[in-house]
């Protein structure tokens, strides 16, 4: 992406060169495929599907993900980042691959139970959720239902990738609250959380100063055990 950036403004250039090092070298609690990840996370929210979304992308084949990844990636943060959203990523990293010469998908998806009842959602949150409005529950748990059987990405990478979302759309109540949760459940420790959001800095700083307060709130709560 320096390359580009290079050419296009050379101030500019240095400021991103700075904040590379700073995101990509000195956040050492995140592996780089993790931060890939969050990266493409972060296009797709900001539908940043130009230079940054192809940048992100070659990195990811360079780190060892797979067309059918990114693919799943897509699929896991649609119901967070709008399925718009989603969408108009996934017609874009066709081209890129396409432009490319990349290998296409494998077509190995996972099951979707979308005629199911169940929803891997906490139970206290989708009672929570039920009360405040009987079908927009049943379309949070058919949503939630229908990513239950993703296994490309592990638990940890699914946390940090929704709680990217909620940083960058700044819903840091009680979605990030579950979130956090389910990275901490997963194997993450509190440093290892922080990370993320400082990760999320380069996408937008304030967003991410308004992320850390939440989550600074959030482990003051009874010792970081959360509902």
């Amino acid at each position: 992406m320096n390359v580009h950036a290079k050419t296009l403004d050379p101030v500019f250039a240095q400021m991103s060169e700075a904040t590379d090092r700073k995101v990509w070298e000195e956040i050492t609690e995140l592996s780089t495929r993790e931060k890939v990840l969050l990266s493409l996370v972060g296009d797709v929210c900001q539908q940043t599907l130009g230079l940054p979304f192809e940048a992100h992308v070659t990195m990811a084949y360079e780190n060892g993900l797979s067309a059918d990844d990114l693919r799943e990636l897509l699929r896991f943060i649609a119901y967070d980042s709008g399925y718009p959203a989603a969408l108009s990523a996934l017609a874009r990293l066709v081209d890129i691959e396409r432009e490319q010469g990349r290998p296409g998908p494998t077509g190995d998806g996972h099951p979707i139970d979308a005629d199911g009842q169940s929803s891997p959602i906490p139970a206290p949150t989708r009672q929570a959720v039920r009360n405040l409005d009987p079908v927009f529950a049943d379309f949070m748990d058919l949503q939630s239902r229908m990513r239950a059987g993703m296994r490309r990405l592990t638990g940890r990478e699914r946390a940090f990738a929704t709680m990217t979302v909620d940083v960058l759309f700044q819903t840091l109540e009680e979605s990030f609250r579950v979130h956090v949760t389910r990275a901490l459940k997963a194997g993450a420790t509190p440093e290892e959380v922080r990370a993320v959001v400082r990760f999320s800095a380069q996408f937008g700083l304030t967003k991410a100063w308004r992320g850390m307060r939440a989550l600074n709130d959030l482990f003051t709560e009874a010792g970081t055990v959360f509902a």
